[in-house]
């Protein structure tokens, strides 16, 4: 049985690949028949990850043991491109996630969208979405990988541009696409750098000839190469300072953010750096730039977060910090806890993802927490719901995020004690601001304005399950050993490093305290703190003003930049282009006179000729006469 799983591992992306075709093609008029087609594709999808998940743990598939099965994909000469299916434990881990979370995702969605006349089209994206980000899960090589990576990038700008009415919605489709274009570029140069140097783009190949030529070569060249096999991730998980694009994802339906900020394609740039961790962590300062650019991802999307007012746009910016997490773990040299971290995340982000959605709806589409208050009384599911996800994204044991972040605090304070504070200190904005939101949507006095009212059971159930998770994945993955099964190099111990544990969750109850007194209690005023911090509450309210720098970057060089290229394009090239057409132009006019297709006047031309060739020759035959006459 568990070779059967292994063997056809490639119906996993497969199924829901076939979702998209038959919706696309034969059902997105009718809504129930897709959501019916979508949700049972993904379902096998999930039970098929369960049994590729049973052979992994109960069979000889390890870390440095994967289970691989390729086949041809294309030859050009003696180029030979395959594809494939790569299976170990930390594949199985993602296939998991990847199939729970879009399965939840899609049944909340059938509710979500019940009166969405696209509701068709949307679980098409979707389907073809969780087809991709399982497709690259499972790829053996680099090409496969990079292949499925760009299909992310187009379900991506479908499903945020799925409101494709609102010019909102179309910015930021765009603004997504561009952004992680530029990230993809340089990952392609990775790519293309290690297919000239080592001949292969495989995984399991490139994990034997990498360590070799690094011994012989050093690390110059592969350094190069690591960077910019880097900036895709840099890109696709919204590191600063390509962070711009995952904001502004908000503006599709709800579920796509659940999907994109939880599973999918943000996790992708923290799954091929754990992928290609022979590569990264063979390489001192690419690992440095990871770990640094990771922690400072962190703490910077958790300082705007503490001022931030829209509900899913706080979900946002904690999403960008909990990716820098998973980055600095990795910079650290902890494969394991960012994997645990990956896994824990997905769950309860995807929970209050879904909260939101549950809240901004019952809400009538208002999105801005400070108009909300009292929530607790109208939705009292949701409530307990968002209150799980609160107490995991911030820390509190038992919950999930206890577990994992912990993992990375403690490796983080193993290589670099400034890493580790800057983790702390996210830490405690994490549950300030989550706790804010918290308070500020759901406690307080009920408003008479307030529609809000309970979701339907297709938008309840997944978020108890979610919730579910959100409370027993973290002690799960610790007590069950996840160390000892997604590692590098040797398995992870697994233990709680009780002073580092101990100071976190004080940390995060202080930082609960404070939300309560400003927020609840109102002890202290927020416009007053807010005035007093002057400067760098508008620095932080206005997300440091990234994106107007962007703005003028473009303004002032990239459309400058562009007008003097049209320039130059419209007036010396098409101007030499024109001028020599001209030119052709006017000798053909000549021609034109001469060569008019008539007979006769050919024949008079031609006669015209042989009697200036004839008075020629008679005239130089009488100035040869004469000149012989003058010799005698």
């Amino acid at each position: 049985m568990s070779e059967f799983a292994l063997t056809h591992a490639w119906l996993i992306p497969l199924l829901p690949a076939l979702a998209f075709v038959v919706i696309g093609l034969f059902t997105r008029l009718n809504k129930k028949l897709s959501e019916a087609i979508a949700v049972s594709a993904i379902s096998l999808s999930f039970l098929v990850s369960l049994c590729v998940l049973a052979a992994v743990i109960g069979g000889p598939v390890t870390m440095d043991n994967p289970f691989i099965q390729k086949a041809l994909w294309a030859k050009m000469g003696t180029l030979e491109l395959s594809m494939g299916v790569l299976i170990d434990p930390m594949t199985a881990m993602m296939l998991i996630v990847v199939t729970t979370v879009a399965l939840l995702v899609q049944v909340y969605s059938i509710g979500y969208m019940e009166h969405d006349p696209g509701a068709g089209r949307f679980f098409a994206f979707l389907s073809l979405f969780a087809s991709s980000m399982l497709g690259l899960v499972i790829s053996v090589n680099f090409l496969q990988m990079y292949a499925f990576w760009e299909l992310v990038g187009v379900c991506s700008y479908l499903l945020i541009g799925f409101y494709y009415y609102k010019i909102s919605a179309r910015e930021a489709a765009k603004k997504a696409f561009i952004t992680t274009r530029i990230g993809d570029f340089g990952m392609l140069l990775g790519i293309l750098l290690l297919q000239i140097t080592f001949g292969t783009l495989d995984f399991m190949e490139l994990k034997e000839l990498v360590p070799a030529y690094i011994w012989i070569s050093g690390t110059g060249f592969m350094t190069v190469v690591g960077l910019l096999l880097f900036i895709g991730p840099i890109g696709k998980s919204g590191q600063f300072p390509l962070h711009v694009w995952l904001p502004d994802a908000m503006e599709g339906p709800t579920p796509v953010s659940a999907l994109i900020h939880a599973a999918t394609m943000v996790v992708a740039g923290v799954y091929l750096v754990g992928r290609a961790y022979f590569i990264f962590s063979a390489l001192p300062t690419v690992m440095n730039v990871i770990a640094w650019i990771g922690g400072f991802t962190a703490f910077f999307a958790a300082t705007i977060a503490v001022t931030q007012r829209p509900f899913k746009r706080i979900l946002a910016y904690s999403t960008i910090s909990q990716l820098g997490y998973m980055m600095l773990a990795l910079g650290v040299g902890s494969l394991t806890a960012s994997m645990f971290h990956l896994m824990t995340h997905a769950f309860f982000k995807a929970l209050m993802f879904l909260c939101a959605g549950a809240v901004i709806e019952a809400m009538n589409e208002e999105a801005d927490i400070f108009k909300m208050g009292g929530l607790r009384h109208r939705m009292p599911t949701t409530f307990k719901c968002m209150t799980i996800g609160v107490l995991a994204i911030a820390g509190v044991p038992p919950f999930a995020g206890f577990f994992s972040k912990d993992m990375i605090l403690a490796a983080a304070a193993e290589v670099s004690t400034p890493l580790y504070l800057l983790a702390a200190a996210t830490a405690f904005m994490t549950a300030f601001y989550m706790a804010r939101l918290l308070f500020v949507a759901f406690f307080g006095e009920v408003r008479e304005d307030c529609p809000a009212h309970e979701t339907n059971s297709y938008m309840k159930w997944p978020l108890v399950v979610l919730a579910v998770l959100a409370v027993l994945s973290g002690a799960w993955g610790h007590f069950a050993g996840f160390g000892e099964w997604v590692y590098y190099g040797t398995a992870a111990e697994e233990h709680i490093d009780f002073m580092i544990a101990g100071s976190s969750v004080v940390l995060t109850f202080i930082a609960f305290a404070l939300a309560y007194e400003i927020y609840v209690a109102k002890r202290f005023s927020s416009y007053l703190i807010s005035q007093r911090f002057g400067i760098l509450y508008k620095l932080s309210y206005n997300k440091y003003y990234v994106d107007e720098f962007y703005t003028i970057v473009r303004n002032t060089f990239v459309d400058k930049l562009g007008a003097a290229l049209y320039w130059f394009d419209l007036r010396v090239i098409d101007g030499m282009v024109n001028g020599l057409a001209k030119g052709v132009g006017c000798l053909s006019c000549v021609f034109t006179v001469l060569q008019n297709g008539q007979a006769q006047r050919y024949a008079a031309v031609f006669y015209c000729g042989v009697i200036a060739l004839v008075a020629y020759s008679i005239f130089y035959a009488f100035r040869i006469l004469q000149l012989l006459g003058g010799a005698y």
